[in-house]
């Protein structure tokens, strides 16, 4: 891992900590069920970098495709095959610089007193990738279809 700039981040108890370097490869909101319920808030803000800009310490446990620590609870990165999903909450300095979202997904499920996030691309569902927007593949890490979305 080799980056001008890191971000460095950890679970609540401190167990699970992580580093990701450099930009990310796209930073959303998700209002769908899931993220609702696994957030616990009305929406998640993650972003999403390449496995090879990731570096963690930590036991970890997965249940739905979600990572988390098994001692506190915490959400934790999520790892893939060439993706990391890192929810922004879980980073150490807050507020973040440069991790400003420019999606979201199934805003449908939006709370009406949320508004849309100005000049973020709006999708009912997964987002779809175009070459207009983006490179990244579409309904990778942070696109993952919802069961009962």
């Amino acid at each position: 891992m080799s980056s001008d700039f890191t971000r460095s981040g950890s679970c609540l108890c401190g167990g699970v900590q992580f580093r990701v370097a450099g930009d990310p490869l796209r930073v959303g909101l998700c209002h769908c069920k899931d993220c609702r319920k696994t957030s616990g808030s009305a929406f998640q803000a993650f972003a999403v970098w390449p496995r090879a800009a990731f570096e963690a310490a930590g036991i970890t446990s997965t249940y739905g495709g979600r990572s988390f620590c098994p001692t506190c609870g915490s959400r934790v990165p999520f790892v893939g095959e060439n993706e990391v999903e890192v929810a922004i909450g879980g980073l150490d300095v807050a507020p973040t610089e440069g991790l400003e979202p420019s999606y979201e997904l199934w805003v449908g499920r939006r709370e009406h007193w949320l508004q849309p996030l100005p000049g973020a691309r709006q999708f009912e569902h997964d987002r779809i990738a175009d070459a207009a927007v983006d490179d990244a593949p579409a309904n990778g890490l942070g696109e993952r279809l919802r069961e009962s979305a």
